[in-house]
């Protein structure tokens, strides 16, 4: 029998209020009073700093990104800096790795992966890994970054419960946006691409986030049951 996951999709939200809540899930989620989670959802323009700390990645000045009104966060998933905002899905899966079962941590980026894998395949995208790097590329272009946090359960000695997540492109012209000012996920070689880019037709987030979930809950194995804007 399948889990139940609870899923909200949000047009928006402050990169800080959704880091909170996503901690406040996590303890939630550990001590019974919370079932599992997607949240899904848009940022506001923001570029966050993984646990690698690598702040000479951050290329643009200090002047030019407060003109430009985009906020920085040094915050403890995996991974380099990269950059959210507007016109690109974000998802934060907030649950159990474990439960009974051995648990892989390479296999669960590599599952998430899967997700966009199939989903692009699903408009005749081409996509896959590359060698060394986490995401989802389509030839030598991100065009979903991946950087997961595996918090250890507190009543589950044994298990983990996953949160920060995944920031898939959609918007055309994404890459002329935010990435501009910084060296994505440290990779100065390859560029970035998006799902309007590669496929010619307008998307939008809440409805590529209806498409994907069905996909993420079968590779994960749970019922998805959809709620109401997510709030801290």
């Amino acid at each position: 029998m399948n889990r139940p996951l609870v899923v909200s999709y949000t047009d928006m939200m402050d990169y800080g209020e959704a880091w909170d809540l996503q901690k406040k899930m996590v303890h939630d989620i550990d001590a019974g009073k919370q079932q599992e989670l997607l949240l899904l959802l848009q940022h506001p323009p923001t570029y966050t700093i993984g646990t690698q700390r690598h702040p000479e990645h951050l290329l643009i000045s200090e002047e030019d990104r407060k003109k430009k009104g985009i906020s920085v966060y040094q915050i403890d998933r995996g991974g380099d800096i990269t950059y959210h905002g507007p016109g690109q899905l974000v998802g934060y899966p907030i649950m159990f790795l474990g439960l009974g079962k051995e648990i892989d941590l390479h296999a669960h980026l590599r599952n998430v992966e899967e997700v966009f894998i199939e989903y692009l395949q699903t408009y005749g995208i081409n996509a896959g890994r590359k060698e060394k790097y986490t995401g989802v590329w389509v030839g030598d272009l991100k065009i979903c970054a991946i950087g997961i946090k595996f918090n250890r359960s507190t009543t589950h000695r044994r298990d983990f419960i996953t949160s920060h997540g995944f920031a898939f492109n959609i918007k055309s012209g994404i890459q002329n946006e935010g990435f501009k000012g910084i060296i994505p996920c440290g990779i100065e070689d390859y560029g970035v691409t998006s799902l309007e880019d590669c496929t010619g037709l307008v998307h939008w987030p809440e409805q590529v986030a209806s498409e994907l979930v069905p996909i993420f809950a079968k590779r994960f194995g749970f019922d998805p049951i959809w709620t109401a804007a997510a709030q801290s």
